[in-house]
């Protein structure tokens, strides 16, 4: 039997979508849905440690978020485009593949001029392929040679919040929009799972026992973008970076056996992780591009909980969660996270399935 893409669509209070953060990362609001009883409860995130014992695992998403989102003027009418960084295609020719805004104005050979406010322009990029309706590939020039091309971007670039917030970036989201423990840069969208971590919580894991390991996969925007087919069969990803040291491989497998609770911090963690299993069923080591989709149903091989927010309807992250906790079960936490005000999205609270 094929699964629906409309089996995971729901009405959503507009006011539920959370537009800021918390004040204090890990007093967001934690409901934890049991798969075994159905049972759900309503806790603080602080109190995740509670569910977890010494020798279990949690494995997080060290990507770090850059500041992707550029706003420059064409050459000779000034008119104001917004340049999305998506990919970098090549380091040391500054080539990467980005979304231009609006993509009408735009054509090869023309010149974008950035700087901040009033000042002299830091940056030049040069269109110099047209991808599709709205991609482009650009390459980028500078002149001074004391900075390096990431520091020019935390000079001019914000920070690519999502844009169902409705709202710019602000200093605060530079911070914010980051995990604690973010590390490899390249991604476009924070695994917002982890934004609920603070330096406190990370230290009574530590005291406890709880071990850590880290992979990367670096955020895209295909992570987010609609499924327009409703045989979920027939979706398509966009390739994701993903990389899983073996480090982490040791971490993961020795909780595995050893009769452990592993965890998951966020779908991106998820899907790192389940792109690589070994013939056992254990984790294994690996570095590549994953466009690997998980939906109902299916066998998961590495963790048995995972800590996620509250996602879009109809959004392949709602669609992982189902496949994780069971749709009905995911399906009346939703409607219960409704009914009792929990915040949704990116800033919004998170769910403990375990």
């Amino acid at each position: 039997m094929r699964t629906k893409l409309s089996e995971f669509d729901f009405e959503l209070p507009e006011e539920l979508v959370a537009k800021y953060p918390t004040e204090y990362r890990d007093e967001s609001r934690l409901m934890v849905v049991h798969k075994d009883t159905g049972l759900i409860e309503h806790k603080v995130f602080k109190d995740i440690i509670d569910y977890f014992d010494e020798g279990d695992s949690f494995i997080f998403n060290n990507t770090r978020v850059f500041p992707a989102r550029l706003i420059g003027r064409k050459e000779k009418t000034g008119a104001q485009i917004e340049v999305f960084l998506l990919r970098e295609l090549n380091g040391e020719a500054k080539l990467w593949d980005v979304l231009v805004d609006p993509a009408r104005k735009i054509r090869v050979g023309n010149k974008l001029y950035f700087a901040e406010e009033e000042e002299e322009d830091l940056l030049v990029a040069e269109v110099v392929d047209n991808t599709t309706s709205r991609g482009r590939t650009i390459r980028f020039f500078y002149d001074d040679e004391q900075y390096e091309f990431i520091d020019i971007l935390d000079k001019l670039g914000q920070m690519p919040i999502p844009p169902y917030l409705k709202r710019d970036a602000e200093d605060m989201d530079k911070q914010r929009y980051q995990t604690i423990y973010a590390k490899e840069l390249g991604a476009v969208a924070a695994p917002t799972a982890g934004l609920h971590f603070s330096r406190e919580l990370m230290k009574r894991f530590e005291i406890k026992g709880i071990e850590r390991a880290e992979v990367t996969l670096h955020v895209g925007l295909g992570t987010f973008r609609d499924i327009d087919v409703e045989d979920l069969s027939k979706h398509k990803m966009d390739a994701e970076y993903f990389k899983i040291p073996q480090s982490a491989v040791d971490t993961v497998n020795k909780t595995k056996t050893s009769g452990g609770k592993v965890c998951c911090v966020g779908t991106t963690s998820m899907r790192s992780i389940e792109t690589s299993v070994s013939a056992t069923g254990l984790l294994k080591q690996a570095e590549g591009w994953t466009n690997k989709f998980i939906f109902p149903p299916y066998d998961f091989s590495i963790a048995d909980s995972m800590i996620t927010n509250f996602h879009l309807p109809k959004s392949s992250l709602v669609i992982m969660v189902s496949a994780f906790a069971g749709s009905e079960l995911i399906k009346e936490a939703y409607e219960m996270a409704i009914k009792e005000k929990y915040r949704f999205y990116s800033y919004g609270d998170a769910m403990l399935i375990i």
